[in-house]
């Protein structure tokens, strides 16, 4: 569904469409497991008690806290992101390719720093967490100097967008380039996962402002500078992240990787 129509300037990335899920939603999808979510969204988050206090449930809390204790032990190893707004610039291009750089009609690659990104897709359901095949991850993002395609100037092209499906591991890999930045948005990449055909997960990844900044120092990013840019804690949509969707990325020599884990609930 093409959401583009009146559209013409890229400041208007922070309007929301759709919604983040309340904490009660989010307890209900999860089977209203309160400790499931807390530990999935933070992994070792909550310590184990000393062997001495865990010897001593002499009370009904106690024996309470005891049974919270032992869930931990069993909660699952895939995290639960939050949902995030989809902004007015997704486009079902419907382009099933690894290597989203060029744009398909004329083959020009869109320069800049290489970043491979990697999904791996789970599906939570109670303490378990089992690798999500066939869905559908589409990822889309601005070039280096702030562009997207098939908007404005660059309607038509199809740079910087496609889906992948997740194999039998969950896992879905794309070739992309460091995104570049536009006024009133901090660095980031859309996604989407689709599940099946009627439900869908839309959510942002997003950088370390200092690695931006290192990036953002090379051609062609250097063009356009650093001034003017937002950065994370001055971006309300990275600051409904609760950091959970800021990327770890490695560096090896001039290219850069990342790899996100995110579960959904069932």
């Amino acid at each position: 569904m093409n959401r583009l129509k009146g559209r013409t300037t890229m400041d208007d990335d922070d309007t929301p469409v759709g919604r983040i899920l309340s904490r009660r939603e989010v307890l209900a999808l999860l089977g209203g497991s309160g400790v499931v979510l807390l530990a999935a969204c933070a992994p070792g988050a909550l310590a184990s008690p000393s062997p001495s206090t865990a010897a001593q449930p002499t009370s009904a809390a106690a024996t309470t806290a005891a049974a919270a204790t032992s869930a931990v032990t069993t909660l699952p190893s895939c995290i639960v992101r939050p949902a995030l707004t989809e902004g007015p610039y997704f486009v079902d291009e419907k382009l099933s390719r690894s290597d989203i750089r060029s744009d398909p009609a004329t083959g020009a690659v869109r320069p800049g720093a290489l970043l491979t990104l990697s999904f791996l897709v789970s599906r939570v359901s109670g303490s378990a967490c089992t690798a999500l095949s066939g869905a559908v991850v589409d990822v889309w993002h601005c070039d280096a100097l702030g562009v997207y395609s098939d908007v404005d100037s660059a309607r038509g092209q199809k740079f910087l967008r496609g889906y992948q499906t997740t194999d039998a591991s969950g896992s879905a890999k794309f070739t992309t380039i460091y995104p570049g930045w536009y006024q009133g948005r901090a660095v980031h990449i859309h996604f989407k996962i689709r599940p099946t055909s009627s439900s869908e997960f839309t959510s942002q990844l997003f950088f370390d402002d200092a690695l931006s900044t290192q990036v953002f120092a090379q051609t062609p990013y250097s063009q356009k500078g650093t001034q003017g840019i937002t950065r994370n804690t001055a971006d309300g949509i990275f600051q409904q992240s609760g950091g959970k969707l800021t990327l770890g990325v490695t560096k090896n020599g001039d290219a850069y990787a990342a790899t996100f884990d995110i579960g959904l609930a069932s």
